[in-house]
């Protein structure tokens, strides 16, 4: 790991100089609102990682985190936590048209890495997209959950509302989801995942990696798409 971590801390880091919202780096234990001015399922095959992609580009079939083609030329990467505002506002707001865009059109695929970085709730919440995902509805639980953020600070997720957004995200079996939910392996799951991502140095979320270069914040779709642009240029 110490090799990946001292790659990884070497990739360029972008976006500094926009608004507030996309300042990078955020630190986790700082993240307040967006600045108003601001605009597991079982993985059944290898993955096929391009040559010089980092190890925690993993390019599963199959993968309930993931979407686009498996071999689009562009992996982005993204940590994300539940209860993040900024994460919410990345969701709601640039999110939809990386996918138009960039993931449709088979340039991009897009891959998420939960973290737990705002307490007991977080790795709750990011247990029960899991859980969801493994009824293959994870993306349409986080953007019930992040559609529904509060404008200021992190919202309150208590385990009533996790069951309530399985519902809004058209989860079929909602008896099932409470069972993966309380079962203590996607909790873990999370907590692991947490970990890996702080012993590469991510300290705050959202946070993004396309090719050799690291994103964070929740940056204007104007920054993605130079961002993605520039990946795709270089991509082999």
């Amino acid at each position: 790991m110490g090799v990946v971590v001292l790659a990884f801390l070497a990739v360029v880091l972008v976006g500094q100089l926009t608004s507030d919202r996309g300042r990078a780096p955020l630190p986790a234990e700082e993240a307040a609102a967006p600045s108003p001015e601001a605009s597991s399922s079982e993985i059944p095959a290898e993955p096929t990682q391009a040559p010089g992609e980092y190890p925690f580009v993993k390019r599963q079939e199959g993968d309930p985190m993931a979407i686009g083609d498996v071999d689009a030329p562009v992996v982005l990467v993204q940590w994300t936590d539940m209860r993040c505002p900024f994460c919410a506002a990345f969701s709601t707001e640039t999110l939809p048209q990386i996918v138009d865009e960039y993931v449709e059109s088979g340039d991009v695929r897009l891959e998420v890495h939960d973290v737990s970085f705002f307490g007991e709730q977080s790795t709750e919440a990011a247990a029960a997209a899991r859980a969801a995902a493994e009824q293959g509805r994870y993306f349409e639980y986080l953007h019930a959950v992040y559609d529904s953020a509060p404008a200021k600070g992190h919202p309150d997720l208590p385990r009533e509302k996790l069951m309530a957004y399985a519902e809004t995200a058209g989860v079929p079996d909602l008896d099932r989801f409470a069972v993966d939910l309380d079962a203590g392996t996607l909790q873990d799951a999370v907590d692991q995942s947490t970990q890996d991502a702080q012993q590469l140095g991510v300290s705050s979320v959202p946070f993004f990696v396309a090719g050799d270069t690291a994103l964070a914040g929740a940056q204007p779709i104007e920054v993605f798409r130079a961002y993605l642009d520039d990946a795709l240029s270089k991509a082999p």
